[in-house]
């Protein structure tokens, strides 16, 4: 399963039944250093309530991120998440 279609089936289907399907293709290795695979399950995590692996998603995915733009949308989360 692509991570394009595990987010978009989470968005349809809730964050609760799909986050592990972003696992998956975490736990797979292709994508560890694809820093919107992070982002996506750091999300999913943070709807579901689980700040603190939230919080850890989202310091893996800062530390791939190369855009500034992203960068500061994740710092932000990660701040979201961290209180």
């Amino acid at each position: 399963m692509s991570l394009n279609r595990a987010v978009a089936i989470a968005m349809v289907d809730g964050p609760g039944r799909r986050w592990r399907s972003i696992d998956a293709l975490a736990a797979a290795g292709d994508l560890d250093g694809y820093h919107l695979l992070h982002a996506a399950r750091a999300d999913l995590l943070r709807r579901l309530g689980a700040s603190s692996e939230a919080a850890t998603s989202y310091a893996r995915a800062l530390a791939l991120v190369t855009n500034d733009g992203e960068r500061r949308f994740l710092e932000r989360r990660l701040r979201e998440v961290s209180i």
